[in-house]
Formats: C-alpha cells, structure tokens, sequence
C-alpha cells in the first residue's frame, strides 16, 4: 500500500514527507527518526542566485537595462519587497509588456558575458559538485542563462561535473527544460530535484512534477521560499552536501524535508 501511495503522489504538487522515507523498505523500522534518507538520482541546478553570487551584479545593472528599454526603475527601498515576489508579480511591477521579455533577457545575457569576472561562484561550489558526483548523483543546470555564459560561470573544472545544460530558458519556460533534462537523463521525476532561489523556480518544478530544493542566500526572501513549502530548505553548501551527498551509512537525526524550518 505505502508503495502504491507513493506512487500515486510522484506528481503530486505537494509530497508528503513520507515519499522520502518509503517505511516497507527499512526492516526493523521503529522510528522516523532512525530512517536514512533515500538520495535523489539527479539534482537539477539553477545558476544565479544558487550557484552564482549574481545578486550584487544584478542591483548594479537592473536600472541601466531599465532605462533602455523604457520599464520601471527599481527603488532601494523597493529591493526587498520585489524579493518576495513571483515571476509575474516582478514582471507586473517593473511594467514590462511581454513583447518586450525576450529582448530585455537577451540584453542582460550580453552584459553579463561582458562582466562575467565580476561575479563569483559562492564558496562551496567546487565541493558540492565534486561530492555529488563522487557519490553518484547526476548534475544538470537549468538556466535563463546561455550554456556559454553558463559554463564560463562555472569554470573548466566544474563545468566538466554537470551531466546535462538546459539553459536559455524563458522567464516562464523552465519547467520545459526540467522535463527534458529528465528525459536526457533517464530519471522519473520522482527521483530528482531542482534546487534554485526564486519563486518562479519552485513553481516550474511543481509543473514538472519534481521536488524543490530551496537556497536561502540567492534572489528570493527565505520567507517567500519557505512559504511556498518546498521539499527540502538548504542554509549553506554544507548542509546541501550532507542531505543530498550523504556518507554510507549516516543516519539523519531530523526529517530530510526540513519541515519544522518552513514552519
């Protein structure tokens, strides 16, 4: 019965805790608290915000692509507000007709590959990858991003780690590329996870039918993200390592999903 449950919630919006812990296949189960959490096959990455300290890059040129192409400026005091918001409340509040979003992504993607040394892997970048490749995982980056920009970001060596690129996505067309990189992958979507800092990348796994990981140092408020209730909620690269890269054999003191941290 638990199998089919699961089953039947590998599409589901929201998945319950439990299709982490599947209990029919630990023998002498007799805590939740005991149970070693099950590894994703696959962790789908986003970029920016996530793997690329682009944040301070993107205040600094916001309002000069702005000005070009006639939208609305952004306010110092409006930054943390726009934070909490979703991908068509942003687009709402900068007043972009949708005309405009291909040639206003196509810009930014020019003046980042211009200004690409200004912006920076967060620390722990390097060991995250090499550790879920080390443990077996597949790695994919899904991005608005050009792969070219994309694997310059990420330097040689990393750049050589991730399995799968998706990238050149459009504001709304990410959870098209989460399901093609399950394709190429050859994972069920009960078996990945996308990790990213926005709300509109939490949203694009829902369609996809795949649990989210959330980041709480990228673009998006920790608090918006928690709110949206995703899967797992990472504080630091560290403690991504430990939950999706475990050690043989460790055995989780707390639920995987973090719950009680959304809560």
């Amino acid at each position: 019965m638990i199998v089919a449950s699961v089953a039947r919630m590998e599409r589901s919006e929201i998945r319950d805790r439990s299709a982490r812990f599947p209990l029919s296949l630990h023998a002498g189960y007799t805590s939740p608290m005991t149970l070693t959490p099950m590894p994703y096959k696959l962790a789908i990455f986003d970029l920016d915000g996530t793997l690329s300290d682009s944040f301070p890059w993107f205040l600094r040129i916001v309002n000069v692509v702005a000005d070009r192409h006639g939208v609305r400026r952004i306010k110092d005091h409006e930054i943390e507000t726009v934070r909490g918001k979703g991908a068509r409340e942003i687009v709402k509040f900068f007043q972009v007709p949708a005309w405009k979003l291909p040639i206003i992504a196509r810009d930014m993607r020019r003046i980042k590959a211009a200004q690409l040394d200004e912006i920076p892997l967060f620390p722990g970048v390097d060991r995250l990858l090499q550790e879920l490749t080390a443990k077996g995982v597949a790695t994919a980056i899904v991005s608005s991003d050009s792969e070219e920009n994309v694997r310059r970001a990420l330097g040689p060596e990393n750049a050589r780690l991730i399995s799968h690129y998706a990238c050149g996505a459009s504001i709304f067309g990410k959870a098209q590329k989460f399901r093609r990189v399950l394709k190429l992958a050859g994972v069920a979507a009960a078996d990945a996870i996308c990790i990213g800092d926005e709300i509109r990348d939490i949203e694009a796994a829902r369609r996809a039918g795949i649990a989210f990981g959330a980041v709480t140092w990228g673009y998006a408020t920790a608090q918006a993200l928690r709110a949206r209730k995703p899967e797992e909620v990472f504080a630091s690269m560290d403690d991504m390592i430990a939950r999706l890269a475990p050690e043989p054999g460790c055995r989780s003191a707390a639920p995987i999903s973090m719950m009680s941290a959304q809560e």
